[in-house]
């Protein structure tokens, strides 16, 4: 370890539990950050295990890895119970003959991992301005959701005051982005600062063989198999890679991510996968319309452009419902955040914050909170979270020290000047209120589909979520106004050639896998399609 990264990280290596946890406890009052801690089961006096559960407490944003040796069936059952827990990150085999590139490529990992929010990179954008301005937090969710790697500098510190000056820029610029080339953008609109880093807003083609309307996991994976097979695939997103998945810290039942991944981090690999494919993607502006145009479909964007296509799939996802109190919603972006907000996660350090919803990405955004935050709150409006949430996060939270759970309980209002100060909530079985501090209030509390653009010859249920395949059927045979002979296909709305994949599909499972296999299987209907067509 000293020899391979020694140069980067103080390498400390200690004989007992003891020592371990003296060495931590001095560390974290001193202020100084631990990154990863490696630890083996079978210890003097204690287990790896429960070594590992404490440093979660010391240090709640270093990696805990266990060390296990092959074929020691003893290790397995503490091992799973620790990782349901929380207690660990990891669990990696001990190293063997040296170099044991397995071994570091595995620690290179998770010290990227954990160096990813807690050490600074490589700033491409350094944003300037209020911190708790609503502006400054749509700007810092659009980059970091986007991949892209930036610094943000509160207008008031001595950091931000020094790039101000040196861009000339005054304080009826902010927020103000300051490009890597120098190039400073006052305020600017999403679109903007897309073009500004060479992301196209525009589409370069006249014609497509495929359209994909929203750059979720569905629709990623629309794009990847589309492209890699072939079809001229172009990419419609107005806001950010990843849908509301791209917003989770940690999903952990993915398949082929024993770890976990971030929301952020797959929906980049599956950008960057379709991108090497030859898809196209162009970013900034909604689709507003989508009709008939001869043998074409014709996507319209806010913008006024049209994309023509042979087929279109339409990804667009779901948008978190809103609280509706006018006071909280005067203050989204400046406390009140509806979704994860991963981005916003470092800055709630040592602060009180509450999580409203009781699905997997309420648990998620706690579970992930509470490595910043002195206490996170979940408030959930049922009795249990049993019939909403993975059982694997449930023990998670109640393993976590500084998560608390609160039932039958509703925000009902809130205060503060310029940025969330209090909460008001509200018990639902005996109607008694209580005014809260609160620095940050996340809300998860489902969601409406993005189908309000969809004309009226795509058929929706009544909540909105897009009909297709056999939902279409009335005594199994298509309505009167299906124009084809042949019957819809699975995932094929009641426009021929559009189909509907993930949370927006009426019937669909909301999971990022459902929505990726969704995603590819339209891509095989495509092809009947245009063999048809």
């Amino acid at each position: 370890m000293r020899k391979r990264y020694g140069a980067d990280y103080q390498v400390i290596t200690v004989a007992s539990v003891d020592a371990a946890l003296g060495v931590l406890g001095e560390l974290s009052d001193t202020g100084r950050q631990v990154s990863l801690v490696l630890a083996d089961q079978w210890l003097s006096g204690s287990t790896g295990t429960e070594l590992l559960g404490r440093v979660r407490q010391l240090h709640p944003g270093a990696r805990r890895v266990l060390l296990i040796t092959w074929g020691d069936e003893e290790r397995l059952e503490p091992m799973l119970q620790a990782t349901i827990l929380g207690d660990i990150d990891a669990y990696v085999v001990k190293p063997g003959p040296s170099p044991d590139e397995h071994f570091h490529r595995f620690v290179t990992e998770q010290l990227d991992e954990w160096g990813r929010s807690n050490l600074p990179g490589l700033e491409v954008v350094r944003v300037v301005g209020e911190e708790w301005e609503a502006r400054s937090h749509e700007l810092r969710e659009l980059l970091g959701r986007n991949g892209v790697p930036f610094g943000f500098y509160p207008a008031g510190s001595p950091a931000g005051q020094r790039l101000l000056g040196e861009a000339s820029a005054g304080q009826n610029a902010l927020p103000a982005v300051i490009l890597f080339d120098g190039r400073i953008l006052a305020d600017p609109s999403n679109a903007e600062v897309g073009q500004a880093i060479g992301v196209h807003t525009t589409p370069r083609a006249d014609r497509y063989d495929v359209t994909v309307i929203g750059a979720g996991p569905g629709g990623l994976a629309a794009a990847v198999y589309s492209a890699s097979e072939g079809l001229a695939t172009v990419i419609l997103e107005p806001e950010a890679i990843g849908g509301q998945a791209g917003t989770s810290s940690l999903i952990r039942n993915y398949l082929g991510f024993p770890t976990g991944v971030s929301g952020g981090d797959l929906a980049v690999r599956a950008y960057t996968q379709a991108w090497n494919f030859g898809a196209e993607y162009v970013y900034g502006s909604s689709a507003t319309g989508l009709r008939p145009d001869g043998s074409q479909l014709a996507v319209t964007l806010a913008d006024g452009t049209e994309v023509h296509s042979r087929a279109v799939i339409v990804a667009t996802g779901m948008a978190y419902r809103r609280l509706a109190i006018p006071e909280l919603d005067a203050l989204t972006g400046a406390g009140v955040f509806y979704g994860a907000a991963a981005t916003e996660a470092r800055a709630m350090k040592d602060r009180e914050v509450f999580v409203v919803g009781g699905a997997n990405s309420s648990g998620q955004a706690a579970v992930h909170l509470a490595r910043y935050a002195a206490q996170v709150t979940v408030l959930v409006r049922g009795p249990s979270l049993a019939n909403s949430m993975s059982e694997y996060l449930i023990r998670e939270i109640e393993s976590a020290p500084n998560i608390a759970v609160r039932y039958k309980v509703a925000v009902t209002g809130g205060a503060g000047r310029g940025r969330l100060e209090t909460l008001t909530l509200t018990d639902l079985e005996t109607s008694a209120t209580e005014t809260v501090a609160a620095a940050a209030l996340f809300v998860l509390i489902g969601a409406e589909p993005r189908t309000q653009w969809l004309p009226s010859a795509v058929r929706r249920d009544q909540a909105g979520f897009v009909l297709t395949g056999n939902d279409l059927l009335e005594h199994g045979q298509p309505q009167a106004d299906w124009p084809l002979e042949r019957m819809p296909m699975f995932l094929e709305s009641s426009l021929p050639g559009v189909f509907a994949v993930g949370d927006v599909r009426h019937g669909s499972v909301k999971r990022v896998a459902s929505a990726v296999g969704e995603g590819s299987i339209a891509i095989r209907l495509v092809h009947d399609h245009l063999r048809a067509d």
